[in-house]
């Protein structure tokens, strides 16, 4: 194959893959803004969407179409619990007592997976076939199509929410300072709640639309939560353009780090610019330096 083109099939997997990183590091900055809570759970979200699409396929045999919705709906049942249980007791825990929480809430839900389920490795149908489709001389598989299609529909209506609605409004509000919230009316213990819903839901539609390429498995969280987790690192834990940036940035690289240098390399890639941005821009690459009046 042609550099060229070996090039364009690596940005158009990077820019795939990096897609999915925006919506988990979305997720993860989402529930930090709200809640100053760094939810290392989130990467289980990511693992349940596709294992419960799985079984309500496969067990209850529903149409893909339905299934789907029905995924994302137990998941975010599991996020809610998650969030009354686990984080809504905690009146006034310090930032590594919830870090530790939520490290054990994600060991936890792991746990229960591979109990319920198995430890072996499934795949989801594609959504439209597997037909590769052939642009500027690399293959796309249309599940690629879906990826970049859901991903854009996600974060503009994320977009609008958090700009054009109430409670989309209540939560920004929150996020930049919760007493003062508090003090004119709003609900922050619901805002929290909303969070974790948010967080939840978008987490599993990123395990269902990326299973028909990678697989699913109990243990398939771990590894996206902490890449989704280097995209919010590197978009400042903006939940806004900076974490989509974050993660198509990181995305890319993987792609090109893989196939230019060696695929052993891969996940090491992004330790590697998460640790780099952290010792030279801890504030993230899209988010500006602030400032505290004394």
């Amino acid at each position: 194959m042609p550099i060229f083109d070996q090039l364009t099939q690596y940005l158009f997997s990077g820019f795939a893959t990096g897609a999915i990183y925006a919506l988990i590091g979305l997720g993860f900055a989402i529930i930090y803004n709200a809640t100053g809570i760094i939810n290392f759970a989130q990467g289980e979200f990511v693992m349940l969407g596709g294992m419960f699409t799985l079984s309500l396929l496969g067990v209850a045999g529903l149409p893909l179409a339905m299934a789907i919705p029905g995924a994302i709906l137990l998941t975010t049942v599991v996020g809610v619990v998650f969030e009354r249980l686990a984080i809504r007791p905690l009146k006034s825990a310090t930032p590594l007592s919830l870090v530790i929480i939520t490290i054990g809430g994600s060991i936890l839900i792991r746990g229960i997976a591979m109990l319920g389920w198995d430890k072996n490795t499934h795949a989801l149908p594609g959504f439209s076939g597997d037909v590769p489709i052939v642009v500027f001389g690399a293959s796309l598989l249309p599940q690629h199509l879906w990826i970049f299609a859901v991903t854009f529909v996600v974060i503009g209506g994320s977009k609008l929410f958090f700009n054009y609605t109430i409670s989309g409004k209540a939560m920004r509000a929150c996020s930049y300072n919760s007493r003062a919230a508090s003090l004119i009316g709003i609900d922050v213990r619901r805002m929290v709640l909303f969070s974790f819903i948010i967080s939840s839901a978008m987490g599993s539609l990123a395990g269902i639309i990326i299973a028909p390429l990678t697989m699913t498995a109990y243990d398939v969280g771990i590894m996206l939560g902490l890449k989704g987790f280097c995209a919010a690192i590197i978009g400042g834990m903006s939940s806004g353009f900076g974490t989509v940036l974050g993660g198509l940035l990181l995305g890319i690289l993987e792609s090109l780090g893989a196939g230019l240098i060696s695929s052993g390399y891969k996940d090491a890639i992004a330790f590697v610019i998460l640790l780099l941005i952290l010792f030279i821009r801890p504030q993230g690459l899209f988010k500006k330096a602030e400032t505290e009046r004394v």
